[in-house]
């Protein structure tokens, strides 16, 4: 047996021996804008569905060759059963529509069937069919790098299994961006404070019904707060609600603290994600450099505007220091929009100031200058460079820091502190 082909989008396979039904349910299903094929037994049913995978099949039982009945076991028991197939009859029994359901079938519809009814149904079989697909998410306003990419595909693995999201990253990193991107068009995305969960939790899911609850800076609640959202979590599934809850607040550290409410960390730790900071993912400055240049040039049209960025700057803004903030990039090509005449790469930099580097004395690189420092200097800054790099390769996790770097976690905390590195303890978050 050939393979058959890819599913042809929203095409539904008719298959009836009465002509009229198949030619009435043809218009009707076409005038609802699917595309429709017949077949009018069991058998031009059966070499239909070895040359095609329709996206759905309304099937009559009662047919002179084969019954539907039997068809769908064929399907069923030959790996074919890959749509949802909604059975007819015009004499049916609760026994053969238990039977077919158990087989596979979707629905059973009885004869004559009202039109309501059918689109209804058939409605809904795309809707749980959609909801079982795979989603594709896009990170793009973030980047397109490895990073990034890596990122995207752990959202597509949490969402594929209906777990409630944990996004965590440096304040700046895109919190927003990312609870936005696992919205679904045209569902809801309800945006909510701590303090909706205090009151009617509940009211939360009919507004949030087949969409998505976003709880930002969930290490700031209450705890009061917490206990509603611990309320609420496991009553979202039954609604196809997904909660995503955003933090740059350590919570383990939270949490042994006794700040966050353990259990609660435990019950969202199993979908946490970080969002890596910007020096993790240098590929993606030069993109996101070029895209705030054009989005703020759009958004600002109250101030004369260069054309394009020059080819110097964007050298002088690539090459700069920026500790992981979107936020601050953002900012400073805010600024330079409004500067008259031609941003030189002198320009950029006196503009940067100190977030050109981490300290005026330091540069992001081992360049020539390093070796103009005195040693003192010097082993700082090579200090600074390295466990920044570290920093960023380990997504801020200070387990796998303090193992790549061969120091104790309290000795690495000391270090970073007095280098003036901002960190976090997201070790037992990573780790779940």
């Amino acid at each position: 047996m050939s393979e058959p082909r890819t599913a042809l989008a929203r095409e539904i396979l008719v298959v009836d021996d009465e002509v009229g039904i198949r030619e009435l349910l043809s218009e009707i299903l076409q005038d609802e804008g699917y595309r429709v094929a017949l077949a009018e037994n069991a058998g031009e049913a059966r070499a239909y569905r070895q040359r095609q995978q329709p996206a759905l099949v309304l099937l009559d039982i009662w047919m002179p060759d084969t019954d539907g009945v039997t068809l769908l076991r064929e399907w069923g028991s030959t790996g074919l059963l890959t749509m949802p197939v909604i059975m007819m009859s015009g004499h049916g029994t609760i026994e053969t529509a238990v039977e077919a359901t158990k087989i596979g079938a979707f629905d059973f519809l009885e004869k004559p069937i009202g039109l309501n009814k059918l689109l209804a149904t058939i409605a809904r079989a795309f809707k749980i069919v959609a909801a079982r697909e795979p989603r594709r998410l896009s990170l793009a306003a973030l980047g397109a790098g490895a990073a990034v990419r890596e990122v995207e595909k752990a959202f597509e693995a949490l969402v594929a299994a209906r777990r409630p999201m944990l996004i965590l990253g440096e304040p700046g990193t895109g919190h927003e961006i990312a609870a936005r991107a696992l919205a679904v068009a045209g569902a809801p995305f309800v945006a909510i404070a701590g303090a909706r969960l205090t009151s009617n939790p509940l009211s939360l899911i009919e507004e949030a019904r087949e969409g998505v609850i976003w709880c930002s800076e969930i290490g700031q609640y209450t705890r009061t707060e917490q206990r509603g959202l611990a309320f609420l979590l496991p009553k979202l599934d039954k609604h196809n609600i997904l909660l995503v809850a955003t933090s740059s607040e350590p919570l383990a550290a939270l949490a042994s603290d006794g700040r966050f409410d353990a259990a609660l960390l435990a019950q969202l730790a199993p979908g946490a994600v970080v969002l890596p900071p910007l020096r993790a993912r240098r590929e993606d400055i030069p993109v996101l450099i070029e895209r705030f240049w054009r989005e703020t040039a759009v958004a600002d049209r109250a101030q004369p505007l260069l054309v394009a960025l020059p080819p110097a700057a964007l050298t002088a803004l690539t090459n700069a220091w920026w500790p992981g903030t979107l936020d601050h990039l953002r900012g400073v090509i805010a600024n330079m929009l409004v500067v008259h005449g031609e941003l030189t790469s002198d320009h950029v930099k006196r503009l940067l100031g100190e977030s050109a580097s981490p300290n005026r004395a330091i540069a992001p690189e081992i360049t020539t200058r390093f070796f103009e420092l005195p040693l003192r200097e010097a082993r700082e800054a090579f200090e600074r460079i390295y466990f920044e790099q570290l920093l960023g390769r380990e997504q801020s996790n200070m387990s796998r820091v303090a193992e790549k770097a061969g120091l104790e976690r309290t000795h690495l905390y000391r270090k970073l502190k007095q280098l003036n590195i901002r960190f976090s303890r997201r070790s037992e978050e990573s780790a779940g």
